[in-house]
C-alpha cells in the first residue's frame, strides 16, 4: 500500500504535470530524458532475465546514513521480494564514506563478474573513473542518490556507455524548502524588519544535492521578492551531531537575529532542533526550521509543531526505479542517462498522512 500511495503523491509536487508512463523533471530547461517507475512490480518485464543466477553488486556510500539505510532496505526488498532475484546474489557493500574503499569494492564486483552494479558514490566526482572501469569490464552501472555532473552523463549518452543516474532533482527539494517558509504567516520575517535572516546547514559542499538545496531554498524566497540575509553557511556533512553543534554556535553568536534554519537533510535538522530547544527558542513562533528527506522522526516533529517542514525524498520510488533500470540493462535495452523522481513537500497539513505511510 505504501508504494501505491507514494506514487500518487508525485502528482502534487510543485504543480508539475505527470503524464502516464513519463516521470517528470523539475527544471523546464533540464534536457535530461526521464523514464517512469512502474506502479508495481507486475509491470516490470522480466522475460529473459535469469533471476536465479544474475549477480547484482550494490555499494552504498555509508551504511550509517539514515536516508540511505531506508533506500538500500527498499532496494534489496524490491529486487528480491517483488522482482524475484536470488537474495544470495545481491551483494551489498558499505563504502564507509571512503572512496578508496568503495573503489576496491567495485573492483571486487568486477572480479566476481557481477552482471550489473548499483552505486551510491562516496564522491560523485569519481564517476568518470568508476564508469570507465565498469565500461571496460562490460558491466552496466546505475548510479543513485549522488548525481555525477552533467558533463559526465552527457558523455554516457554520446559514447553509448551503459551508465545511468536515478535520483531526484535537488533544485526541487530546495525550492520546496523555500516555499514552506513563504507559506508561513510572516514569510519567515519573524521580527518584521523587512528581511529573512537565516543560517544554512549544508551537507557535503561537493555533493550536487547539497549545492542545489542550498541555492534553491534561498532562491525561492528572493524570486518571491523577499529580502534575505545569510548569517552563516556551514558544512555539516549530513550528520546530526554536527548539525546540532553548528546551530548551537550560531544561536550563541547571532541570537534572535536567526529567523530561519535551513538544513540540507533531516538528520542535521534533528540536530538543529536539539540546539534550538536547548536555547529556549520555539519553532514556528520565534524561529523556523526545515529539512529534507522526511525521516520518521522529522515528520513526527512536524506533527508535534517542532519542525516547520521537510521534503519527502521518495526512497521507495527511487529504489524501485534504480532496480528497473538495472533490469533494462540486463535485457539489453536502452536506458536514458538521467531518470528523475519527484520530491513531495511535507507540512503540518499532510505530515500525519505521510507518516502513516512511511513508518
Amino acid at each position: 500500500m505504501k508504494r501505491k500511495f507514494l506514487a500518487g503523491l508525485l502528482c502534487v509536487a510543485m504543480g508539475v504535470t505527470t503524464m502516464a508512463g513519463t516521470a517528470t523533471v523539475f527544471a523546464a530547461d533540464d534536457a535530461a530524458e526521464a523514464e517512469a517507475p512502474a506502479d508495481d512490480a507486475a509491470a516490470v518485464d522480466l522475460e529473459g532475465v535469469d533471476l536465479e543466477n544474475t549477480k547484482i553488486g550494490i555499494s552504498i556510500y555509508q551504511f550509517a546514513d539514515n536516508f540511505m539505510t531506508l533506500y538500500r532496505t527498499e532496494l534489496v526488498r524490491y529486487l528480491t521480494e517483488d522482482l524475484g532475484f536470488n537474495e544470495k546474489n545481491i551483494i551489498v557493500q558499505d563504502g564507509k564514506n571512503d572512496q578508496a574503499e568503495q573503489t576496491n569494492q567495485i573492483n571486487n564486483f568486477i572480479t566476481d563478474e557481477v552482471d550489473v552494479m548499483i552505486l551510491n558514490l562516496v564522491q560523485s566526482s569519481s564517476a568518470p573513473q568508476i564508469t570507465d572501469i565498469c565500461n571496460e569490464a562490460g558491466i552496466p552501472v546505475v548510479y543513485i542518490n549522488r548525481q555525477p555532473d552533467e558533463t559526465e552523463s552527457d558523455r554516457w549518452e554520446a559514447d553509448g556507455i551503459k551508465a545511468t543516474y536515478v535520483g531526484a532533482d535537488a533544485r526541487q527539494s530546495g525550492t520546496f524548502q523555500g516555499e514552506e517558509i513563504l507559506e508561513t504567516e510572516n514569510k519567515g520575517d519573524i521580527n518584521g524588519d523587512g528581511k529573512v535572516s537565516y543560517i544554512m546547514v549544508q551537507g557535503d559542499p561537493e555533493n550536487i544535492d547539497a549545492q542545489y538545496r542550498t541555492e534553491f531554498s534561498v532562491k525561492a524566497l528572493t524570486d518571491a521578492g523577499v529580502e534575505v540575509e545569510e548569517l552563516l553557511l556551514q558544512r555539516g556533512d549530513w550528520d546530526q551531531a554536527k548539525g546540532q553543534q553548528i546551530v548551537q554556535d550560531a544561536l550563541t553568536q547571532f541570537g534572535d537575529q536567526v529567523e530561519v534554519v535551513f538544513c540540507n537533510n533531516d538528520a542535521m535538522a534533528l540536530g538543529a532542533l536539539q540546539a534550538i530547544q536547548a536555547a529556549g527558542r520555539t519553532i514556528n513562533e520565534d524561529i523556523y526550521l526545515v529539512g529534507v528527506d522526511a525521516l520518521t522522526d522529522a515528520v513526527q516533529n512536524i506533527i508535534d509543531g517542532n519542525m516547520t517542514g521537510t521534503v519527502f525524498n521518495d526512497h521507495f520510488s527511487q529504489a524501485q526505479t534504480a532496480a528497473q533500470m538495472a533490469v533494462k540493462y540486463l535485457k539489453g535495452e536502452d536506458v536514458a542517462p538521467v531518470n528523475m523522481v519527484d520530491y513531495v513537500k511535507v507540512t503540518a497539513d499532510n505530515a500525519a498522512e505521510i507518516l502513516e505511510k512511511i513508518k
